[in-house]
């Protein structure tokens, strides 16, 4: 059974990163986007790896969705080309609209705003309050260090060995989406039992 996705989540950095493989990333997620008919929802901007994201899936003639918080709604950052502009008094209403109209999520590379976008979304999914897919985009390794943190806390005991899968990773867009369709997001309870360390 496959996961019926018809917005995807984009968290990215507003910021391009200094390898131009980022952004070839952010376009080749986007094109994918588009080719299945996907809409994105993403932070709103025109700046960094969220505007590379947002003006491929425009050009393309795909559906955007942004959500801003009122703070940042400014003309240097808010895209201007984005007709659907969701502007929010708060990070927090940002990060509860955007899961909300989402049906699952991708991370890009990106910085601790991303960092904290992406670990948020998957505390959520570990205390039940969704079972929505979770990717990540890992253009040229960057997200291995995370990774391999992550690796590091469940031999450590601090994250259950099931969990680790509510994660998906892989360096192509194209896989990556197709990845996302089917995963079947495991269900455990959230605490490690002492017996388990």
């Amino acid at each position: 059974m496959e996961n019926s996705i018809r917005r995807l989540c984009v968290f990215c950095g507003s910021n391009l990163g200094f390898s131009s493989r980022y952004q070839s990333g952010a376009r080749g997620l986007a094109l994918q986007i588009v080719s299945r008919r996907w809409g994105l929802v993403y932070g709103g901007t025109s700046v960094g790896l969220m505007g590379v994201v947002a003006n491929t899936v425009l050009a393309e003639g795909g559906q955007v969705t942004g959500v801003l918080p009122s703070m940042l709604a400014v003309p240097e950052l808010q895209h201007a080309g984005v007709s659907d502009m969701r502007i929010v008094p708060s990070m927090h209403a940002r990060k509860a609209l955007m899961s909300e109209l989402s049906d699952a999520f991708v991370a890009l590379p990106g910085g601790y705003g991303t960092f904290e976008e992406l670990l948020e979304i998957i505390t959520w999914t570990q205390l039940g309050i969704h079972r929505k897919p979770i990717g990540l985009l890992n253009t040229d390794g960057f997200y291995q260090p995370l990774l391999d943190l992550i690796d590091h806390s469940v031999r450590e005991g601090f994250i259950r060995a099931e969990q680790r899968h509510l994660l998906v990773a892989d360096d192509d867009p194209a896989k990556l989406l197709d990845r996302l369709t089917t995963h079947r997001m495991p269900v455990v309870p959230k605490w490690v039992k002492p017996e388990e360390t």
